[in-house]
């Protein structure tokens, strides 16, 4: 029986260390055979380090995970996990929780917090939602801003119509050669 440790983290700025530490602590061997990790969405279909825990965990091991969100990507999937490693004869302990699927009360706990865990993100998803939407009423202009204004893509085209050179216009207006290449076809098109 082998004691073996995931971590996740939803983006590559975050840090795994807090999680890895807590599972070292809990006993899991330092040692890629052993430790496995992702840093992506728990919403991202592609985890390979959770896949291959899946595929090296054998009966009688026990899987330790921080916490409930670190597994799933909703309720259903969790189940899916949690009982296909059950099936198999494989526990799961979230050690924050303080729950592990050994026995059929701690299955069930797993099961009604991964709704709860699901729900919440819902609900955090639904208020980023409305306040995005309240700020479009407000006036709040969403998404990237302009990489260039309306009056430097009129000072570009005159500038090289004028027989500036393109490497010229584009130093002496901050911008790309790509950019003003682009403004340049837009100007074209028009």
């Amino acid at each position: 029986m082998a004691q073996l440790g995931y971590a996740r983290v939803s983006s590559n700025h975050q840090s795994l260390s807090v999680q890895l530490t807590a599972l070292k602590k809990a006993g899991v061997q330092d040692h890629h055979d052993f430790l496995f990790t992702d840093k992506a969405s728990g919403k991202n279909d592609s985890r390979p380090g959770l896949q291959t825990l899946l595929t090296k965990a054998r009966k009688g091991d026990h899987i330790l995970i921080t916490k409930l969100d670190r597994l799933g990507r909703n309720t259903s999937d969790m189940i899916r996990i949690v009982e296909g490693l059950h099936e198999r004869g494989i526990t799961i302990q979230f050690l924050d929780d303080g729950i592990s699927t050994e026995g059929t009360m701690g299955k069930m706990v797993v099961t009604i917090l991964a709704a709860v865990a699901q729900a919440e993100r819902e609900r955090i998803l639904e208020r980023t939602n409305e306040g995005r939407r309240a700020a479009i009423e407000r006036g709040v202009k969403m998404g990237r801003k302009p990489s260039i204004t309306t009056e430097t893509k009129q000072r570009a085209t005159t500038m090289v119509q004028s027989g500036t050179s393109k490497s010229a216009v584009a130093k002496q207006l901050g911008i790309s050669r790509q950019t003003l290449y682009n403004v340049l076809k837009e100007s074209a098109q028009s």
